[in-house]
């Protein structure tokens, strides 16, 4: 059961925030540069990643089947035509379903798609692959590495060091599983490489050492702390003169020397807060108050003391809007969290709920997933980031999965269980994409997507998009330059 922080949590997590900071932030030597087309760090481009974690089955929504269309029809995954809506004016579908039950479970739902589509097709691409992995860790990963395909980076920590110059907390990462694991290339930049947080609601109070916690001394002499053990104590330390020479150990100090304190001076504290001055969390009594449009991230997303998504989804608006971050990770975890018979959250194990009520969990989770973009997308478009452009004008989303599914059914039936599968597709929504396009497409036959010209997005049946592929152009659409990696040119990816 989920359960709202109390006061006592909070306080906890602002007692301890100054270590907690000091020792998970990341930030070492500078960012190296010219890995952007035009994009120094004062033009970034924003990256979030969605992580529909269990696996996203792309035929379960924007490439849904009718059951008129296929010669298998009553043994593969099709839906009853009056099912599959109709966009107008795009090429995507999309599945709405009010759930009497998810398999053997007694809970109800409604699931909806057809409302993002209807808002978001123009910034909207679906780009047909097939992986090498269903092992759900290793596919985590290799969504978002392209299986290795740059030196084992991860999308996140190059978007990070192309973009994040001059950005406190450039790559946040608040996903489970493959999906926070950092990449493997060790010459990557200090800073580029994730913060993980795992509460996103009361991790403002881990950014400042001592505001917040009551009794403590003036912000003044804890300075003057700092400079008394950084000058005089540490540096006469056996510890410091046994191991001073490690890398470690000095980029730890620099952490602690340069980032903390220039965090505390951004304010982050405040910036980051969506909490409300309450009984329940009394941040007047600590000295604290809330984010300037804490207000209207609320009334955006109301479950997020409630629900980990909107809370992560609340968070990722305000590190974008407030240019903490150039690359948030968001997605659910594997945790069930219901009330009496209406689903509030998500099933057990996410996407991967598909095992026992294929259908079901997947209309449940495209619509959560789905709702919470499609806020996420409305903030950021509401505010300017310059020269008349929105946020959103510079964003991408990105929605990781870990594979698709098993197409085969039994014979009619309308819920059913299935297996994890290579060939699927991903969601890209941007209007730096190619947009109200699906690259590649779908046999109605076998329910098996098929792939695309490069160049063009020409539909190619009988070719296959490996994961490099999809990686170089999510990169691309980013601005990236992927020469050095030595990556596939994939212009049909980027508008």
């Amino acid at each position: 059961m989920l359960i709202r922080p109390t006061r006592r949590d909070a306080l906890r997590s602002m007692a301890t925030g100054a270590a907690g900071l000091a020792a998970g932030l990341t930030m070492g030597r500078p960012v190296r540069r010219a890995q952007a087309q035009g994009g120094p760090a004062a033009d970034p481009r924003f990256l979030i990643v969605l992580t529909a974690t269990g696996g996203a089955s792309i035929i379960d929504a924007m490439l849904a089947i009718r059951a008129s269309e296929s010669r298998n029809a009553a043994t593969i995954n099709t839906f009853p035509d009056d099912m599959v809506q109709g966009i107008e004016g795009s090429p995507f579908r999309a599945i709405d379903m009010n759930l009497r039950d998810l398999g053997p479970l007694p809970y109800q739902g409604a699931s909806n798609q057809s409302d993002f589509v209807r808002r978001h097709a123009a910034d909207m691409m679906v780009v047909t692959h097939t992986g090498t992995s269903v092992n759900h860790l290793v596919a985590q990963k290799r969504a978002l590495t392209g299986n290795d395909a740059w030196a084992g980076r991860t999308v996140q920590e190059l978007v990070a060091e192309a973009y994040g110059g001059g950005f406190p907390i450039p790559n946040v990462n608040m996903s489970v599983g493959g999906y926070i694991e950092p990449g493997i290339d060790p010459t990557l930049a200090d800073r580029a490489r994730a913060e993980a947080v795992v509460d996103a609601n009361v991790w403002f109070s881990g950014l400042h050492g001592s505001r917040g916690i009551a009794g403590a001394p003036a912000h003044s002499l804890v300075d003057l702390a700092r400079r008394v053990r950084d000058e005089r104590i540490d540096p006469r330390s056996s510890f410091s003169r046994t191991f001073g020479e490690s890398r470690a150990l000095q980029r730890w100090l620099r952490q602690r020397s340069e980032l903390a304190p220039a965090v505390e001076r951004a304010d982050l504290i405040t910036a980051l807060n969506v909490l409300p001055d309450s009984p329940t969390t009394p941040l007047a009594r600590f000295g604290l108050e809330s984010a300037a449009d804490a207000d209207r991230v609320r009334q955006t997303f109301p479950l997020y003391a409630q629900d980990p998504l909107e809370g992560q989804a609340a968070l990722a608006y305000l590190l974008i809007r407030n240019r903490v971050a150039v690359t948030v990770t968001i997605g659910p975890g594997l945790s069930p969290g219901v009330g009496g018979q209406q689903i509030v959250d998500s099933p057990p194990l996410a996407f991967d709920f598909s095992h026992s009520a294929h259908r079901g969990t997947q209309a449940l989770m495209w619509s959560r997933l789905l709702s919470v973009a499609d806020r996420l997308i409305g903030l950021l478009k509401q505010v300017e980031f310059g020269d008349g452009q929105s946020f959103w004008d510079r964003s991408a989303l990105y929605v990781a999965t870990d594979f698709g599914r098993t197409r085969n059914r039994p014979s009619n039936a309308s819920e059913f269980s299935s297996g994890h599968h290579l060939n699927n597709g991903s969601l890209i929504v941007s209007p730096m994409a190619n947009g109200n396009r699906i690259l590649g497409g779908v046999d109605p036959d076998t329910a098996l997507t098929y792939g695309f010209d490069p160049r063009t997005g020409d539909p190619e049946p009988g070719r296959e998009m490996d994961e490099p592929q999809i990686f170089a152009g999510l990169c691309q659409l980013m601005g990236l330059d992927t020469g050095p990696a030595g990556l596939p040119d994939m212009p049909a990816m980027r508008a």
